[in-house]
């Protein structure tokens, strides 16, 4: 069991609150966060699972945020909550024989071209066009709540901002969609949480503290979301997508 100074827990804890401040938007935590515990001296699988713990905290509450405010659309995600706790349990099994890597050149094209995109729509997101379910419809939602939720277990980089991504191009609007993929990233939050108990890759000493600042960090990260709506939520999307960018080239190199 690794302990560490109460100067690096406070570092863990303002880093945990800010990491969940932008992610309980719109993805991209992760960045500050995973760094910030291999900064502790935990071995990589350690903080991977230890980051889970606390994400996971971070998610439930800014899916409660945003479920109470009315922006999360119910009867779209109620089904694929279990389909993307499913692929995350179907990737995570995946991630243990086969490893990850080769995945690392086509994520930092689709978040290209996602930024791109999205760039260019300017007034895309700001405002739901979406109005009426269909067999296509549900087939696409339920395929890409199933693939991204694999996609989480297996690899994780970018999940937040694809599930957004997905939900655009559905229709709806930024605040929705933020809202609504919050909820299938619960769900593949949870599948890996439970892997990364079982195989004990979990500190809890640092976890839970971490897990409580990311709780206040997502809990006003995502009420400035719900109160500013597209004006606050576009600019924070193109940002993390432009720093995951980055972050996976340089990982690459």
């Amino acid at each position: 069991m690794i302990h560490i100074s109460l100067e690096m827990m406070i570092f863990v804890i303002v880093g945990g609150f800010l990491a969940a401040y932008v992610d309980s938007v719109v993805g991209g935590g992760g960045l500050i966060s995973v760094p910030l515990l291999l900064a502790t001296g935990l071995p990589p699988a350690v903080a991977l699972g230890t980051n889970k713990l606390a994400s996971t905290m971070s998610s439930l509450t800014s899916t409660i945020s945003f479920m109470r405010s009315g922006n999360i659309d119910l009867k779209a995600v109620k089904g694929l909550f279990l389909l993307s706790l499913l692929g995350a349990v179907c990737g995570t099994m995946v991630l243990r024989q086969i490893p990850s890597d080769f995945l690392k050149p086509l994520v930092v094209i689709m978040l290209i071209l996602i930024t791109i995109y999205t760039i260019f729509r300017k007034s895309w997101g700001a405002s739901s066009t979406f109005q009426q379910y269909s067999i296509k419809t549900a087939l696409l939602m339920g395929g890409a709540a199933f693939g991204l939720g694999f996609y989480d277990g297996f690899f994780g980089p970018g999940t937040g901002s694809f599930l957004i991504f997905v939900f655009l191009m559905l229709g709806f609007d930024f605040v929705k969609a933020a809202g609504n993929s919050k909820v299938l990233n619960f769900g593949s939050n949870i599948a890996s949480l439970a892997t990364f108990m079982v195989l004990g890759s979990i500190n809890y000493s640092i976890g839970i503290p971490m897990g409580l600042a990311m709780v206040a960090g997502s809990f006003l990260g995502s009420r400035m979301a719900i109160r500013k709506g597209t004006a606050y939520v576009r600019p924070l999307f193109l940002t993390v997508c432009l720093l995951l960018i980055g972050k996976q080239i340089w990982d690459f190199l």
